[in-house]
Order: C-alpha cells, then structure tokens, then sequence
C-alpha cells in the first residue's frame, strides 16, 4: 500500500480501491479517478508489481476483491505508524509528493512527473508539489548540466 503511493504516486483512495483484476502486468487501471476522467493509468516498477503479484497470491485475492480491505482510517493509522517508526511525521499524501519530488530529483521530464506519474490535467498543478530547490541541490544539478 504504501509503495503504490510512494512509488507509483497513488491517492490513498486510490490505492484502496484497487482490485487485484485491476493489476495488468506493470500497470494499474484506476476506474472512476479523482481527475473526474472515466479511467487512468498508473505504471508501477517492476519490483512493486511482483510483490504486489506475490501478495495477491499469498491471500488468495479473487479478480474482483478489492487488494485492501480497509477503510481511509485504518489505512491513514498504518501510513502515520510507519512514519513514527523512522522518526518521521507522516500523512498519506506524503507519499504521493515523495513519489513525485523523487522522479524530478532523479531527471525525469516534468511532463512525465505531471501527466505519468502524478495524473494532472495542468503541469502548475505539478510544479507546486515539487516545492523548493536548495541551494546545494541547485548547484548539483547546474554541475552535471554543465559538465
């Protein structure tokens, strides 16, 4: 759960709606998305499809069961437990700016970030989770441009 929304940059709600018939390979297909379109897209790594494959497997999720059972409480309890137990005051939508901040941090286009990634219909959308650059992270990046 939590990597679907660090790595794959899923709402909670999304991710809590989220049938194992839903999974297709290294894509999960969102009916019904926040963006108010029919469907979307979200691609995951390889390494969070196969453990998610292995959890389905594991307890015997049917097509059409939903992945997790829990409510947004439940689910927000386990996301702000895993934030304490490494120090850190979380909240599900965290992890979702994680996933972004991480893509743009690592070079991806911000077109990929916004529209791949995140799913926005408007790249300043994107551009305000991406947040502040450092001075330290601004002279990183100006170096290896201009190398």
């Amino acid at each position: 759960m939590l990597e679907l929304m660090a790595r794959g940059g899923m709402r909670i709600g999304e991710v809590l709606k989220l049938k194992a018939g839903d999974l297709d390979d290294r894509k999960l297909f969102i009916e019904s998305p926040k963006s108010g379109r029919q469907a979307e897209v979200v691609f995951i790594p390889k390494k969070v499809a196969e453990r998610l494959y292995d959890y389905i497997r594991s307890i015997g999720i049917e097509s059409s069961d939903r992945i997790f059972p829990i409510g947004y409480t439940g689910a927000r309890a386990i996301v702000k437990k895993a934030g304490r137990t490494v120090g850190v005051d979380l909240a599900p939508h965290d992890l979702r700016r994680h996933a972004a901040t991480h893509a743009s941090r690592a070079g991806a286009p911000l077109e990929i970030v916004s529209k791949v990634i995140l799913r926005h219909a408007n790249l300043a959308t994107t551009q305000r989770y991406l947040g502040k650059v450092s001075d330290r992270e601004a002279l990183h990046w100006i170096e290896n441009i201009y190398r």
